[in-house]
């Protein structure tokens, strides 16, 4: 009687493990769907797509339209390719992500082992500027630019990007340093080590999991924002996204959309392609700082 009952609840299990796996993957292809789509009707010739069944496989495969996408044709002073901002994204992100993550280390070593008057007070105005919508600071941080002489230039998108996700990344290493024991800090200040010495050595080494969450915070936040592009930079400096919007925008007549299409696959792989690389490594990053001990 009990072989059969334990039996009976084995099967149990079995059925509904297979039942939530096939909820699962229901799921997971219509949220696939929409990429689908986009990859298949990118490879089409127009034709197939204005004339056809979006949802189908081209007749005819053909990389033209990726080849238009990422073209450096010029229409005036605006090149109607991805190519060249592409590599002003690349240049914006770069230092924007190593710049903001340093600073938030900085920020989260200072806020828990050395702590002063007015910490906690300090910190929650950088916790709150984390939630100030983007539009508030548009007219301000435009004014700030031209005195510098930073406005629609690269380098002035990285500073916008610095100072919007210093917040964040204060952020995520000021929980995860919250956890570390402080007893190694005292021990490396009593044999004589320096403000910079216990961060570079010490602090710093242990830091990975949670630089992964911030750098890939950062990227996707920056790589993925338009707003900052469209306001601040100019069309030299323009980056992908504000790009990708030209490049529909610019379409006359017929819509290409194989062309547009292709044009959004590159303009997202950058970020797809951090996640599927390093996507496992931003939860255990998340959760390191998360249990005290």
């Amino acid at each position: 009687m009990a072989a059969a009952t334990q039996d009976m609840v084995v099967r149990t299990g079995a059925v509904t493990r297979t039942l939530i796996y096939v909820v699962l993957l229901l799921f997971a292809l219509f949220y696939l769907l929409p990429l689908v789509v986009m990859l298949v009707n990118s490879v089409k010739p127009l034709a197939e797509i204005t004339g056809g069944n979006m949802i189908a496989f081209p007749d005819v495969w053909t990389l033209e339209p990726w080849r238009k996408a990422w073209s450096e044709a010029q229409v005036g002073v605006q090149a109607t390719g991805l190519k060249p901002y592409f590599w002003n994204s690349i240049k914006m992100v770069v230092p924007a992500v190593t710049i903001s993550t340093i600073l938030g280390a900085l920020n989260g070593y200072v806020l828990t082992k050395w702590r002063f008057r007015g910490d906690t007070v300090l910190f929650g105005l950088m916790l709150f500027a984390c939630f100030i919508p983007f539009q508030i600071v548009l007219i301000p941080m435009a004014r700030v630019l031209g005195i510098f002489g930073l406005a629609g230039t690269t380098w002035g998108l990285v500073v916008v990007h610095v100072v919007y996700g210093i917040g964040f990344t204060t952020l995520y290493y000021r929980n995860y340093y919250a956890a570390f024991p402080s007893e190694l800090v005292r021990a490396a200040q009593i044999d004589g080590a320096s403000f910079f010495q216990i961060f570079w050595r010490i602090l710093l080494p242990s830091s990975g999991p949670i630089t992964v969450v911030s750098i890939i915070w950062q990227f996707t936040n920056i790589w993925n924002d338009f707003l900052f592009g469209a306001s601040f930079a100019d069309f030299s400096s323009q980056p992908m996204t504000v790009a990708l919007n030209n490049l529909v925008q610019s379409s006359t007549g017929v819509k290409e959309y194989n062309v547009h299409f292709a044009g959004a696959i590159l303009a997202a792989l950058p970020t797809l392609l951090v996640y599927i690389v390093a996507g496992r490594y931003f939860v255990r990053g998340l959760m390191a700082g998360s249990v005290k001990g």
